[in-house]
């Protein structure tokens, strides 16, 4: 399980929508007051369940097609959440006094990346088995 270079990059998905949340603060409002996304419920539940698709996707290591899918499934809910901080930060710029962007809006861009390199590498082990059963 540990030994896959997929796992390696989950669990880079699960520390950065799991940990790296409460580090880095999405932006600065108006005020000085850094918005981190346990401050919003629905950025910390969009984030949470990213992990947990990650997690669950780990500990599905010995069936391939289900991870490859919960892979995708991951992926467009960090496009989702991603959407919604574009869409935010438009927002948010659109005020006379233009707020700071924070680290944490890029979060996930990481996960999403990691996640493509994540399913290419089950996709080649998927592939791989395969192409060993055509032999037998």
């Amino acid at each position: 399980m540990i030994q896959r270079i997929q796992t390696l990059y989950l669990l880079l998905v699960l520390g950065i929508s799991a940990g790296l949340i409460f580090v880095f603060h999405l932006w600065t409002n108006n005020e000085g007051l850094k918005i981190y996304a346990i401050d919003n419920y629905a950025y910390l539940g969009l984030f949470l369940g990213s992990a947990l698709l990650s997690l669950i996707s780990i500990f599905s290591f010995k069936n391939r097609k289900s991870q490859f899918v919960l892979g995708r499934i991951n992926i467009i809910l960090n496009f989702i959440l991603l959407g919604i901080f574009v869409y935010q930060s438009l927002n948010v710029s659109g005020e006379t006094n233009v707020s700071e962007k924070g680290i944490g809006i890029l979060l996930p861009v990481f996960s999403i990346v990691c996640l493509v390199l994540a399913n290419k590498a089950i996709k080649k082990d998927e592939d791989l088995v395969k192409s060993v059963d055509r032999l037998r």
